[in-house]
């Protein structure tokens, strides 16, 4: 929905990268329960590190890339205890475009039966009380939470701020969605600048997760554009920039 697919790939590329398991581990939101030790196992070995760094004289990095990471409620406090030097990629894409992409998602997965305008209408009583149970219950799940949230999940200052209380800013880089899409090797060589890697020419450009539907009706659209102008300018002004998805 965002570009995280394409980006793994394209990551996972650099010599200088060692690729975990798979890309979407979800163990701080979803399999927290399962413990580090199931969740280490998806990485490679301290001994693969120890020979890249210290026999090779090479960098060493991996990682993984769960989207929802960022919209859970309990994931960064999580992560924050047992990796607080961790460094974050954000693709934050236009919200409205978002939202209809992950509308689509969960139409072609059959987790949607709803229209895209009744979806929205619905969203709030769908989400009513799922978080209070999350922090209640660290072993509830809400499928609601995770599935349902069109409106939300591009209410991206919010989200924001609220890991900001964990990690300090300069820990992320945030990218805006559409200058991956438009131009990938740029972005790529900001991320590798970012994770302190030598440079490296990306070759595959390949969109991994491409799908295709209707237009969005230019009614909902309209909607979708008022109601994230205000939490869209907020962003900006924390951010220092102006992404452009207003006008």
């Amino acid at each position: 929905k965002c570009g995280t697919t394409s980006l793994y790939h394209y990551l996972i590329a650099h010599p200088n990268i060692a690729s975990p398991a798979e890309k979407q581990m979800h163990f701080f939101d979803n399999n927290f329960n399962k413990g580090l030790t199931w969740y280490r196992t998806h990485f490679p070995s301290s001994l693969y590190k120890f020979y890249v760094k210290e026999v090779q004289r090479q960098p060493f990095q991996t990682g993984e890339g769960t989207p929802y990471y960022i919209f859970h409620p309990l994931a960064p406090e999580r992560i924050a205890k047992y990796l607080p030097n961790a460094k974050f990629i954000l693709l934050l894409r236009n919200p409205v475009d978002r939202a209809y992409s992950h509308y689509n998602h969960e139409i072609r997965k059959g987790t949607e039966k709803l229209s895209f305008e009744e979806a929205l209408d619905k969203e709030p009583e769908r989400l009513e009380g799922e978080i209070e149970k999350m922090r209640r219950d660290l072993n509830y799940y809400s499928f609601s939470h995770q599935h349902h949230t069109y409106l939300s999940r591009g209410v991206y200052i919010d989200q924001l701020l609220h890991w900001t209380k964990y990690f300090p800013l300069e820990q992320f880089l945030v990218i805006k969605s559409e200058d991956f899409f438009e131009k990938p090797p740029l972005v790529v060589a900001e991320i590798i600048k970012f994770l302190k890697l030598p440079s490296w020419q990306l070759e595959d450009t390949n969109n991994y997760n491409k799908g295709s539907y209707s237009k969005m009706e230019p009614k909902i659209k309209s909607r979708l554009v008022d109601y994230f102008r205000p939490h869209n300018q907020k962003l900006y002004e924390f951010l220092g920039r102006d992404f452009g998805w207003d006008r």
